[in-house]
């Protein structure tokens, strides 16, 4: 799996983590091994442009996830994985730094970001959360991948609730 993070930001975040995290949501879904991903780190700025110019919305985000291959998960478990470029996922420590202290179960914002990298990686995998049944669908795979990580690096204490909406 070639996976690239590039922090732009200006902010120390925690490189390593959003890399093995990202891996290990990509393995967890069975997408091939000599795929691609990049991860972009970027300030509030940055991401307010991004945001505009994407969503026709204003103010910056959390996550955006631009997808190239459009990649899905294999339907079967004996069937060969497609190859290719995932995509982009842009993350924005400064909305993650606050989400993590607005949350429900207060937690870092290296949490924070690891948690939307797992959501920007289903995001560029297809998932969506505009439906209820959609939402239940990524949030509860969202959950089940950062726990299983949580708990295969021996981390300790309640995983983050979703804040992405």
């Amino acid at each position: 799996m070639s996976i690239d993070v590039n922090n732009e930001s200006g902010t120390e975040v925690d490189e390593q983590a959003i890399l093995d995290i990202a891996r290990y949501a990509l393995a967890r879904m069975r997408i091939h091994p000599l795929s691609e991903l990049s991860v972009i780190v970027v300030d509030a700025d940055a991401m307010e442009q991004l945001h505009i110019q994407w969503m026709d919305l204003p103010g910056p985000t959390d996550v955006m996830s631009f997808p190239m291959d459009e990649l899905r998960p294999p339907g079967k478990d004996d069937e060969e994985p497609p190859q290719g470029l995932l995509g982009d996922i842009v993350l924005c420590p400064e909305v993650a730094k606050k989400q993590g202290e607005e949350a429900e179960t207060q937690h870092s914002m290296d949490e924070e970001l690891q948690l939307l990298t797992v959501h920007g990686v289903l995001h560029l995998l297809g998932y969506d959360h505009e439906e209820p049944d959609e939402k239940a669908e990524m949030f509860g795979l969202q959950a089940a991948i950062v726990d299983g990580w949580r708990a295969e690096k021996g981390l300790t204490g309640p995983s983050p609730a979703p804040t992405v909406s």
